[in-house]
């Protein structure tokens, strides 16, 4: 059995994916490397042929109908023959000296016989036109080295949250809690990363710079006029995130309080950017999904108004717009998120 399935989503990205593939390559028969073709219409397929011929045993392509990126992450858990699973995106790679720190790290603790739900590293935004990177660690708010649980884990500030690039999951952990991520829909990713974390219940991190997420190119998913033109998708996952778990049956406080800011970061987003879009339309779609929240979970809706991201997400009047307009674009330079 492998000890990683990294699976990379591919769609048309015959200029990029290459370079993501070569990046995993130092990990070796350790790891199996899936390229989910998405019904690409260029020549991502036969790059994945070309590769999987070269390293047989470690790279597998798979061509598959489009089914969006969830169908791609789906397939490829699908597909996984290791025993911890990740994500890299075709357009973003790994550093392999951080990688190789990773995998030796897995390694051991599976060797020791610790069974291990969620390996955790850093990433990095690499921003095109951006000198200086920026790094997003959980040295503030995670034990380093050691095994741990989420009793154990502090408070994350604000732009700190675990993003499908930092993590690593248990595979089985991923096939038992049932994930199964919507076709042909934007930004599930969030949905990735929020709705196996009630099985979690150990973790690990390493203070690594491990994933290269790369910003810059116009069809991004992430780019603000893709994500204002997409807005219904955003608020579909927002929405599917809000159902996601009955927060009663949460009973760790440390896990509660982190899902809560994290529904609190998706409604801030789907707020920001229908305040920025503007239209009447738009700001009734803001209050139907502050009316949703309220509906479905009470209490969370009353302690994330009180917050300021909550607060300011739900202003009406022109000059609290504009005040949430001028907070986003703070926030994008000092995050680099897009």
């Amino acid at each position: 059995m492998k000890l990683l399935t990294v699976a990379i989503p591919c769609y048309n990205s015959e200029s990029y994916m290459r370079h993501a593939v070569e990046t995993l390559l130092v990990g070796g028969e350790d790891v199996e490397i899936i390229i989910v073709d998405d019904g690409s219409s260029d020549g991502t397929y036969e790059i994945g042929l070309e590769l999987q011929e070269q390293h047989p045993g470690i790279v597998r392509v798979i061509h598959q109908e489009n089914a969006g990126h969830g169908g791609a992450v789906n397939t490829g858990l699908k597909e996984a023959a290791g025993l911890y699973f990740k994500v890299v995106d075709s357009d973003d790679w790994v550093k392999e000296e951080a990688f190789l720190e990773a995998l030796s790290t897995l390694k051991k603790l599976v060797e020791d016989g610790t069974s291990l739900d969620m390996f955790i590293c850093n990433y990095v935004y690499e921003k095109v036109g951006e000198k200086r990177k920026k790094v997003i660690h959980y040295r503030n708010c995670m034990p380093q080295d050691r095994v741990f649980t989420w009793d154990d884990v502090s408070h994350f500030r604000t732009g700190q949250f675990i993003l499908m690039h930092s993590v690593i999951y248990r595979t089985k952990l991923l096939r038992d809690c049932g994930l199964e991520l919507p076709k042909h829909t934007f930004y599930v990713d969030n949905i990735y990363v929020y709705q196996p974390l009630p099985a979690v219940k150990t973790m690990y991190y390493r203070d690594l710079n491990l994933y290269r997420y790369f910003i810059g190119r116009e069809d991004q998913s992430v780019n603000e006029n893709n994500m204002m033109k997409r807005i219904d998708q955003q608020l579909f996952v927002t929405r599917t995130i809000i159902d996601g778990h009955d927060f009663t049956k949460i009973k760790n406080r440390h896990l509660r309080s982190y899902m809560t800011k994290y529904v609190m970061i998706m409604m801030t987003i789907s707020s920001v950017f229908l305040i920025k879009i503007g239209t009447e339309d738009a700001l009734r779609k803001k209050d139907e999904l502050w009316g949703y929240l309220e509906g479905k979970n009470r209490k969370m809706f009353k302690a994330i108004s009180r917050t300021v991201l909550g607060k300011s997400s739900k202003l009406h009047s022109r000059p609290g717009q504009e005040f949430v307009k001028v907070g986003y674009e703070v926030a994008r330079k000092l995050f680099h998120f897009n």
